[in-house]
């Protein structure tokens, strides 16, 4: 039998993914799901314009390893020059050049418990000492985030802005103020996926040069292009140098980047997107209200429903909505795995939605 000489690190490492898929959910249950509202997808697509150029890619290409094209439109659009850019195959991508870059084994990262797991997934992959501070009001703290920080020496400190899977936000003035506790030598990895569907004042307002921290945004969310793979992050030149010592230079395929590149030009198709997501977000809370449920508040694609009791509740609440073809998500740690999470849909996908989550409920009741 053939013996792989896998590191100890990977030897020591489970053979698992951060999600299920709702695909590998579907062919476990033999049936397609009538709404898919678990992945924080945007059902409204993509720009007509990003559709189109994405068909017309000469596909023979290789893709521009500089993602010059995107890089110079995005820092056209965001008043800064591309030297702060660096474009990676979504923001999942870019986390894992970055604690390539960054941790060895036994470095400590802190993050919060129960936030964007696949970060968690990076670090362990190379080793990482990952250290969690819980939630505060259903909101990352990114005070408590700091301190530890300071206490373990971290390299990296994780916080969503606004957060996966709560949904819920800071003004990024209030982060601006809670960096002064940010310990020397330690890099602030901020989240902004879900930035663009979020109030007013909710960005980061310190120049994209600061050297204490990072900002991961994407294309998946708002720009609705999830199936093509494209993130960027905005920080000081150096950092952003430093990105060419690990990435996939040619991991950008050319109608990924030719699809963002028309996407960012599009603002009319943004704000109309940006509409669509407010009207669901209301919506679902509606639908919430309607069976006794409460809603938080959100300035994500998504929204977190409160079922009122604990995780095994909510679970069964959640498997009961698979059962029924509705595709949702729930928090992984306590007690934000009260709530299940529910992602922005068409009016057909929330009467969907609308109509399984009474029996789901009553079956859960009955346990």
């Amino acid at each position: 039998m053939t013996r792989y000489r896998l590191t100890p690190l990977a030897q020591s490492l489970p053979a698992s993914v951060p999600f299920v898929g709702p695909e590998t959910q579907e062919r476990a249950r033999n049936a397609p799901f009538a709404a898919r509202l678990g992945a924080n997808e945007n059902v409204f697509g993509p720009s007509p314009r990003a559709i189109a150029a994405m068909a017309e890619t000469e596909h023979w290409k290789y893709g521009d390893a500089q993602s010059h094209d995107l890089r110079e439109a995005l820092a056209r659009t965001l008043g800064t020059t591309m030297d702060h850019i660096i474009v990676g195959e979504g923001i999942d991508g870019l986390l894992g050049y970055l604690v390539r870059l960054f941790v060895g084994e036994g470095d400590a990262v802190v993050t919060s418990d129960g936030a964007y797991p696949t970060f968690n997934y990076h670090v362990a992959g190379y080793g990482g000492v990952l250290h969690k501070v819980p939630f505060v009001d259903d909101h990352e703290d990114p005070a408590s985030l700091f301190a530890k920080a300071a206490e373990v020496d971290a390299k990296l400190v994780y916080l969503s802005n606004p957060d996966n899977p709560m949904g819920s936000w800071h003004k990024g003035a209030d982060i601006a103020r809670a960096m002064d506790a940010l310990p020397e030598g330690t890099l602030l990895v901020l989240d902004e996926a879900y930035v663009e569907t979020a109030p007013e004042g909710t960005a980061l307002p310190l120049p994209f040069d600061d050297p204490r921290v990072i900002r991961m945004r994407t294309f998946s969310k708002v720009y609705g292009l999830a199936g093509a793979r494209v993130g960027y992050a905005l920080g000081h030149p150096e950092l952003i140098t430093a990105f060419d010592k690990v990435r996939n230079h040619f991991g950008m395929n050319r109608a990924a980047q030719a699809g963002a590149l028309a996407a960012v030009k599009d603002r009319e198709w943004l704000t109309h997107v940006q509409s669509e997501v407010a009207l669901a977000r209301d919506r679902i809370a509606a639908i919430a209200r309607d069976c006794g449920l409460t809603s938080l508040p959100s300035a994500a694609n998504f929204v977190a429903i409160d079922c009122g009791r604990d995780g095994a509740f909510a679970k069964a609440v959640l498997d009961g909505l698979v059962e029924r073809g509705i595709f949702v998500r729930m928090p992984f740690a306590a007690p934000q795995n009260r709530c299940i999470r529910v992602s922005c849909g068409t009016e057909a996908d929330l009467d969907a939605f609308a109509a399984a989550l009474p029996a789901a409920l009553s079956a859960a009741e009955r346990g």
